[in-house]
């Protein structure tokens, strides 16, 4: 069964040292959240073979 965002909060602060700021909180959360959306990214079968990646790559570095 998947966390609620405020459990997954929760566990984050319970990892974190005492003397956090706001400010690495703020980090921590947006990569959790940018784990998970990647995750459900795999899940939902949007992913990017390594062929696809260097074409994009040779696209972008030529353009």
């Amino acid at each position: 069964m998947a966390a609620t965002a405020k459990q997954d909060v929760e566990q984050l602060l319970g990892h974190l040292p005492d003397d956090s700021t706001l400010e690495d909180i703020q980090y921590h959360l947006y990569v959790l959240e940018k784990v998970r959306r990647g995750q459900a990214d795999v899940a939902a079968g949007r992913t990017y073979t390594d062929e696809d990646v260097r074409a994009r790559m040779q696209r972008w570095l030529h353009e």
